[in-house]
């Protein structure tokens, strides 16, 4: 699996838990749910979170037309997307080591619009699929005006890099003497049981996509 060769802004700064290979930027996001947006708004910086869904090398967000975020991406506005993935609590001697276990990818670049029909559709039912995977070829795909409410932008994953920490809390060695009980919490998320709506018809079963429900 090749790697991106990282641009100055996507080198990370503390080597040791940078990654660049595609490989490890893929599982990351494909593990997770949530993006942070960053763009320049007209009124300053602005975060905003969204879901997303990786198809290939590009990363798409969607939402409604009138959107600022995307309306912004979609006339050429820099950006940067974070995803992470929380892996535990990391509880050292001293305050200053205390951390977390954690896998993120950081993208940088500009989105495009999605002008074509066809790939609109597509990335939507990619985002079903990214959520529950089994799912978008069950349900009504979206109508001719349904795809007309929905902007959708993509964005190259070219200038991307993934950070990771883990293992157990590092001290510094005269800490390790100190009464204090060290370790890592872990952290991971999980689904419950889904609750059926009460307008669902009669007898359906819960799919087998479903049970149980896992990310990946």
């Amino acid at each position: 699996m090749r790697s991106f060769p990282p641009s100055q802004r996507a080198t990370i700064r503390r080597s040791g838990r940078a990654d660049y290979d595609l490989a490890a930027i893929y599982r990351i996001l494909d593990e997770g749910l949530v993006a942070h947006v960053a763009f320049a708004g007209a009124q300053g910086p602005v975060v905003i979170p969204a879901t997303y869904a990786r198809d290939g090398d590009r990363l798409y967000v969607h939402g409604g037309v009138r959107s600022r975020m995307l309306t912004t991406l979609a006339a050429g506005a820099e950006c940067c997307v974070a995803v992470t993935l929380l892996d535990g609590l990391v509880l050292a001697r001293s305050a200053f080591h205390h951390s977390m276990n954690y896998r993120s990818v950081v993208i940088f670049g500009k989105a495009s619009p999605v002008v074509d029909r066809e790939e609109k559709a597509r990335a939507l039912a990619r985002f079903v699929e990214h959520v529950v995977p089994g799912r978008a070829a069950e349900v009504r795909a979206p109508s001719p005006a349904e795809l007309d409410a929905t902007l959708v932008v993509s964005l190259p994953l070219d200038e991307s890099s993934a950070k990771i920490r883990s293992g157990p809390p590092v001290d510094g060695e005269t800490d390790y003497a100190l009464p204090v009980w060290c370790g890592v919490v872990p952290f991971a998320a999980s689904a419950g049981e889904p609750v059926p709506d009460e307008r669902n018809l009669a007898n359906l079963e819960l799919p087998k996509y479903l049970q149980p429900y896992r990310r990946p």
